[in-house]
């Protein structure tokens, strides 16, 4: 073999596994998203026993829908609930027990939860 056909050959290898590399970082990001998203839909899922299935609530409840909320507005209520600053017959047991993160994540996922 000549050296040109050995350095094509080395160039081709490093090649294909370059490629490889950047496929697995991409399968790993890809399954990475997709636990993140699996996380916070189970963490938003708290609120469906009173707010329904993905925060929609049947119509005429007295519970209001979460979904499409915008997220400023629900992660206010969240906190003036935990901190008894909002009146309510629940909501302020609940959120008690919710971290900062946990209540920007409900707010995150039901404001970008369709309506």
């Amino acid at each position: 073999m000549s050296f040109n056909e050995d350095s094509m050959k080395t160039t081709s290898l490093r090649l294909l596994a370059a490629t490889a590399l950047m496929l697995g970082v991409s399968a790993a990001a890809q399954a990475q998203d997709k636990a993140t998203e699996l996380h916070n839909r189970a963490t938003a899922a708290m609120c469906a026993n009173c707010h329904g299935t993905d925060g929609r609530t049947v119509e005429g409840s007295a519970i209001p829908s979460l979904v499409g909320m915008p997220k400023d507005y629900m992660v206010l209520q969240l906190k003036a609930f935990k901190d008894g600053t909002r009146p309510a017959t629940v909501m302020h047991q609940i959120t008690k027990g919710l971290t900062d993160a946990q209540i920007n994540t409900i707010s995150s996922y039901y404001a970008a939860t369709k309506r």
